[in-house]
Parts: C-alpha cells; structure tokens; sequence
C-alpha cells in the first residue's frame, strides 16, 4: 500500500509487553536488568494521556529515493527495514516512522504473528500552500485513516508551520480531538513563538499540546539557543528529537576520505567530518570506557541532554542543572543490527562531567544547516 507523501507522513509508538522486552546480549544481568527497566517505562507526552517510550527509531530513509538509498530502493532493502522494525519491537524500544509507505504492512505483518501486541499508530499533517483552514486538516487525516484502515490514530502533529498562518492548522488539531479522532496532538518544527502561540490556542479549549518534534543533537543545539527547549520545559511540551545522531554523522561511520552519499555528502563534507574527528574520537574513548559503541554513547548523551538545562558561563562551559524537561529521541534504523545496537542506549548513563566535555567539543564545530521550516 502506498501513502502519498503530500497527506501526511506516519509515526508508529510500540507498547510492548514486559515478558518481551530482549537485552543487547553483551550486557551483563545488571545493566539488562536496568535496560529492562529503562524500556518498560513510559513517557507521558506532555499534558496529554498518551504514554510511550524514551527512545524510538526513525525510519526517515524507508523507501525514500530523494535523499537516502543512493536514489534506489530494492527488495534487500525491503527486507532490512522489516527486520529493523521487528527488533526494535522485540528490543522493547518504541518506535517512530517518518516514511511514505509501508507502516500498515508492516504492523499488519507483526500483528498477524503476535495478536496480542498493542501498536500506538501516529501521523502528521504537511501544511502544504494550498491547503487552508481547519477543514483541511481534517480532510487530510480523515484520508490517512481510510488508508491506514483505522478509525483514529493516537497522534497527530503538524509538520511544519503553515506559509500563510497557523490559527486554522491549530483549529483543526482541536477539532481532530473532539471528534475522536486522535487521542492527542502536537507540531514540527515549531519555533518559541510558533510553540507558544499553538500551545495557548489549545488551551482555550482545554486541550493539551503532547509535542514538538524537533531537530536536536550533540552537533545541532538550536533548540537549547532559540528558546525552544527552554519554553517545551516550562509549558509542559515533550520534546522529540529527529536526527539525533546527526544523520549518520556522530556515529563515526563516516570519514573525510569517505563522506555520505547523496545530498548528505553536501551537508557533512569532507572539511566538516575533519573537523569532527576530534569529538568522535572522545566518544569512543568515552563509550569504551562502558563498554558501549559511540552510537550508544550519543544516544545516552542526547537523553541526559534533554533533561537538563544548560547555561553558558564564559570560558567555563556549560553547568548543568536541574530541569523537568522530557524528550523522546527517534534514531533512523536501517537493519536489525542497528535497531539492537539502539537499545544499548539505555540501561545506564554517562557522568555529568563526561556530557560536559562532548558537550564542549562539540561547541567548538559550527553547526551544519538544518530544516529551513524551523525559522518560519
């Protein structure tokens, strides 16, 4: 079954049962039982009575031939996405899809072998130029669920902010609540003022805004320096974090001698990735330490990230301090190796000195650019 990209792009939240949840098997009882821990708890989005997971996977680049997959997709790669999706189910993780296709077939495929398995069904609403009004949202997402064979779906977020204004997008969300059809909603991309603006618009109604989705990694801090993560924290707006291991960038997979493919290749040039090899370098000394991988370590970094705030003290840094902030994290899984590593995030955590210094190193690259939506 195929979406049209134009209607909206879908999330997808597991709930898993306990008796399921399957550790990293290099971790010792200990940090399983830990792991364990970490992955059964779950995280309410913002003010809303939705409640999923700490950590998801992003499936950005399933069936995408514009910007990942070298502009090909194939049935290996069919295959691979499949099983990413299946262990991080079997991983207890929860679990985010930013694609096109290929969601419905999935859960569906995973439903059939495991009845009894509860799937927290999310989708978002592209404010296209010619789309106007709350109506338009709500025709939007009346389309999804006929695709998708449902009668409401849990969240629905807007993508980005509209063009030509928000008030009617921000209508439509409410409507969409009370007429059962989601069971909460938030935004994308979403500025301080833009946040602000949707979360008292809600409000009025009585109804609370679950979330931001928004770009937020070790490398790219715009969050924590427009004032987004700072207003999501005082009102109550859980945080999601998109690229969180900045496309592939802080995993250490990518060199000055061999780059990313595709556009990306344009965004983390050989010039940037030297620049980087520094921080990378400190990660894996860091995550060895653990017995971690880097990726492990940037994911567990980005968590402590979020529920902290920081204030920049001169030549000193940052200090950490204390913070209500929530955020869920949603890395981009291409194979069941990754989407196993992912896991390997939680269970433990590294020292507020250690965030500290990659926090450090980090200020010292220049960002690369992100969504251009995100100063709208």
């Amino acid at each position: 079954m195929a979406m049209n990209v134009s209607s909206a792009c879908f999330s997808v939240f597991s709930c898993k049962k306990p008796n399921r949840i399957r550790a990293v098997a290099s971790e010792d009882f200990a940090t399983t039982a830990a792991l364990k821990a970490d992955t059964e708890d779950k995280l309410k989005l913002g003010g809303s009575e939705l409640k999923v997971k700490r950590l998801g996977i992003g499936a950005w680049s399933w069936g995408d031939t514009s910007y990942w997959n070298n502009f090909q997709w194939d049935d290996k790669k069919l295959k691979a996405a499949k099983a990413a999706f299946n262990e991080s189910l079997d991983c207890g993780i929860t679990f985010s899809i930013q694609l096109k296709f290929m969601a419905l077939r999935f859960i569906k495929e995973r439903q059939k072998d495991n009845p009894g398995e509860e799937v927290v069904v999310a989708t978002k609403f592209a404010a296209l130029p010619w789309r106007f009004g709350r109506q338009s949202v709500i025709s939007a997402l009346k389309d999804s669920l006929n695709r998708l064979g449902l009668s409401s779906v849990d969240l629905y977020q807007l993508h980005w902010p509209g063009i030509w204004g928000n008030e009617g997008y921000i209508d439509g969300l409410g409507d969409a609540v009370e007429q059962g059809l989601v069971k909460a909603v938030g935004v994308s991309n979403y500025s301080e003022k833009r946040l602000r603006d949707a979360y008292e618009r809600l409000k009025k109604r009585g109804i609370p805004l679950a979330s931001n989705q928004v770009n937020y990694s070790l490398i790219y801090r715009l969050p924590e320096q427009n004032g987004v993560k700072a207003a999501c924290d005082e009102l109550g707006v859980t945080l999601i974090a998109y690229c969180p291991i900045a496309q592939g960038a802080l995993t250490g997979k990518y060199k000055p001698e061999n780059p990313p493919s595709g556009p990306r290749g344009q965004i983390y040039t050989p010039e940037f990735l030297t620049k980087l090899q520094p921080l990378l370098i400190r990660i894996k000394e860091i995550g060895g330490n653990y017995g971690k991988t880097p990726t492990q370590s940037v994911y567990n970094n980005l968590i402590i990230m979020a529920y902290t705030s920081w204030e920049n003290l001169g030549s000193s840094g940052a200090q950490l301090v204390n913070s209500t902030g929530e955020c869920c994290a949603n890395p981009r899984s291409q194979n069941a190796a990754q989407a196993e590593e992912f896991a390997g995030a939680l269970g433990w955590r590294l020292s507020n000195e250690e965030v500290d210094e990659l926090r450090s190193l980090a200020s010292e690259i220049s960002p690369v650019i992100g969504f251009p939506v995100e100063k709208l």
